[in-house]
């Protein structure tokens, strides 16, 4: 293989290629050949950068083989796509689709005499017989391709004429089919990954900065980047230092150091530290390229049932082979044993498996659940235990203020003004209810600070005046920080935690400056959530906050909760998220700030709510775009009844084809016959793998309280 080895370390390979050498079909094939000799854990390749990851089962003989399989593998020649590429989006433009192959049919069997038709049904038989003649002399293997080839050779050898045209039809049917249902489900998705307009923060030609909408964004534009954001714009780093998530970009699950010179890209997001960018491309160059990338990896993102049942049908289709040659040897019939080779098992199954996960995909979009790729669907349906942070996620995403207690020598606007100045630079729940209680007070305040430092998940650092400005949770204040509170000061916290308000401590100089308390009311249909998802076979749904145990223990059992874990820091939290994965009984994380972007990454499905942080929906493998947290048992429901579909696909599909070669076998059904049964099931497969699964009766997330009927 053409490229660099970059990392070569135990459990760990990561190349560089050059961009675009693998096509999605070649990668396929390698995750295939990987699967076969090592143990893998996670395995991805961005075409755009050409950046190719494989983490794996440690051993010497592992390391041996991925370093040779990869050192020997050539990928496959491109396969053109005859309606063209479906990646390519434009506002408004939908995906073209290839001509609907039952209009042509019914008029060629209508009009075209039976010579012409011959003609045609030999002409369309020639692209299969080349394809699958090069699968087995290029690849060597036996593929579904040479199946298909063979069957119609059977056909033509035969001069049976209308079996071959039959044939030809259910392939191009099921090829329309597969293409109008990736068309639709990536057209869903790239609708909702763009989003409405988002409004960024640039340093003006003075030196301030100043916020604008994304649409005013130019190229050399200087773009603020800091904890917590995503970055906007394609560029280079003129000044800072960050640790950047470009997990949607190349694939790559932990954050890359950007310094000065670095280029970095639109969509992915800064973990930690503070950096400004000049801005090389804005707009749609740079956005709309991050999400076409970011819907490719969607699709790769297979499910493990469906790479077992793509497996499997691969290796059935010798089976074929040899059952063929088993016929001709007892019957000595050739056309006779030619029946087998008219049904075979894996077509359906190659289609079916796909196509009901990417319709999966796309109506949970519809129902405001979106899944970024198939294997989430599998984990999400078999997951046993469940975990939601607290704040913001169990409980309003809009906090009020409720109550500010200043200390001498500020005044209550004093210290309002000054935490509102702060908190505006940080896209969170919490210091959102800050700066809209401000502005709704009409408290106006001057940029007076220096750059803010955001501690990832403790809070707040500045320089306002020369005076040191910390504002934050109480561990960064009081534990990290040393901060001393009076007695008075200790009581005033305790009665504001007694309602279940949290608390945010603001300091200056190294003295208490300020207490704000924030309010924050459950999210509407919490408890009735947690009673559906135990109905759908959850076992254990665990609380986790940081709150003193007090506050927490009230708080859970008001929720419905039988288990909790309180006082938990960031590292705290993902420590338990992996000991709770290391049970192997399936662990879905829900949270929604920068401090749940660790837990949410360890867990077998992290899942985020749309007015979340843009971390943790970057890290996250399922957003409930609604931003309600009802929308985990829609998707709980709709993983389950994907992975039964495909389940009862797959036993639909043996059990049929099976009869009908056993009928073709022994004479009762006529070749044109069973080749027209055995792609009728093939298309009907694909068609019920397109039906809905969720039903009509079953209301949309505009009504909580009817949302599912318990199961």
């Amino acid at each position: 293989m053409e490229g660099w080895l970059l990392t070569n370390l135990r459990g760990r390979l990561r190349l560089r290629l050059t961009p675009g050498y693998l096509s999605v079909e070649s990668f396929e094939r390698l995750t295939g050949r990987i699967m076969k000799i090592a143990a893998i854990k996670y395995c991805a390749f961005n075409r755009l950068s050409g950046s190719l990851l494989i983490l794996y089962e440690y051993t010497e003989k592992a390391q041996y083989d991925l370093l040779s399989l990869v050192r020997d593998f050539r990928p496959s020649p491109a396969r053109p796509t005859p309606w063209g590429q479906v990646t390519k989006f434009e506002a408004g433009e939908e995906t073209p689709l290839p001509p609907n192959p039952v209009y042509g049919y019914i008029l060629k069997r209508l009009l075209l005499p039976w010579p012409i038709r011959v003609a045609i049904n030999i002409l369309r038989a020639i692209p299969h017989l080349l394809k699958g003649l090069h699968v087995l002399l290029a690849n060597h293997t036996l593929g579904v391709e040479v199946l298909d080839a063979s069957a119609l050779s059977v056909c033509l050898l035969r001069r049976d004429f209308n079996s071959a045209g039959t044939l030809l039809f259910f392939f191009a049917l099921s090829e329309y089919l597969e293409a109008w249902t990736r068309r639709r489900s990536i057209l869903g998705l790239y609708k909702s990954l763009s989003g409405p307009e988002e409004k960024v923060w640039i340093i003006d030609a003075e030196g301030q900065e100043k916020e604008i909408p994304e649409s005013q964004l130019k190229v050399g534009h200087s773009v603020l980047a800091q904890s917590g954001g995503l970055i906007p714009v394609d560029g280079v780093v003129i000044e800072g230092l960050a640790m950047i998530n470009q997990a949607s970009m190349t694939g790559e699950p932990l954050p890359v150091k950007k310094e000065i010179g670095a280029a970095v890209f639109a969509g992915t997001t800064v973990e930690e530290g503070r950096v400004i960018i000049k801005a090389t491309k804005v707009g749609r160059d740079s956005r709309i390229r991050s999400i076409i990338e970011y819907i490719r990896e969607s699709e790769n993102s297979k499910a493990g049932v469906q790479g077992r049942a793509e497996r499997l049908a691969d290796s059935i289709v010798p089976f074929n082979f040899l059952l063929f040659g088993l016929v001709f040897l007892i019957t000595r019939d050739p056309f006779r044993a030619g029946n087998v080779l008219l049904v075979d098992y894996s077509c359906a199954i190659r289609l079916s498996t796909p196509l009901a996960v990417l319709s999966a995909m796309r109506e949970g979009n519809e129902r405001k659940v979106f899944i970024k790729g198939g294997r989430y669907i599998e984990e999400l349906a078999e997951a046993e235990i469940i975990c939601f942070d607290k704040t913001g996620t169990l409980t309003q995403a809009k906090p009020k203020l409720k109550s500010i207690i200043p200390y001498p020598p500020f005044s209550r606007d004093e210290a309002f003004r000054l935490a509102a100045c702060l908190e505006e630079h940080f896209p969170h729940p919490v210091g959102r209810a800050v700066v809209a209680q401000a502005k709704a007070e009409g408290l106006r305040h001057e940029e007076e600070h220096t750059h803010v430092d955001y501690v990832l998940a403790h809070g707040i650092a500045s320089t306002w005046r020369g005076h040191k400005v910390l504002l934050g949770s109480r561990h960064f204040l009081l534990e990290d920080s040393g901060i001393h509170l009076t007695e008075a000061q200790q009581a005033e916290t305790e009665k504001m935690t007694e309602d279940g308000s949290s608390v945010i401590y603001m300091a200056v100089d190294g003295q208490l400056a300020a207490l704000l308390a924030i309010e924050d009311s459950l999210r509407p249909g919490v408890t009735d959530t947690l009673t559906r998802l135990q109905n759908l076979g959850l076992k254990r749904a665990i609380m986790l906050t940081g709150d003193v145990d007090s506050s927490a223990r009230a708080m859970a059992s008001k929720m419905g909760f039988s288990e909790y874990k309180s006082e938990l820091l960031p590292d705290q939290k993902a420590k338990y998220l992996k000991a709770l994965v290391g049970l192997k009984r399936g662990v879905i994380m829900v949270g929604d700030g920068l401090n749940d972007s660790a837990a949410l990454s360890l867990a077998n499905v992290g899942v985020a709510l749309s007015d979340g942080s843009e971390l943790a929906k970057d890290v996250a493998n399922i957003q409930l775009l609604s931003g309600r947290i009802e929308g985990l048992a829609v998707g709980r429901l709709l993983a389950q009844r994907t992975m039964a579909r495909m389940r009862a696909n797959f036993y639909a599909i043996v059990g049929f084809n099976t009869a009908v070669l056993a009928l073709g076998l022994f004479g009762f059904l006529a070749p044109a016959m069973t080749a027209a049964l055995h792609n009728a099931m093939t298309v009907y497969v694909a068609y019920r793998g397109t039906r809905p699964y969720l039903h009509h009766y079953e209301p949309q997330l505009e009504d909580p309280v009817g949302l599912l009927p318990s199961i």
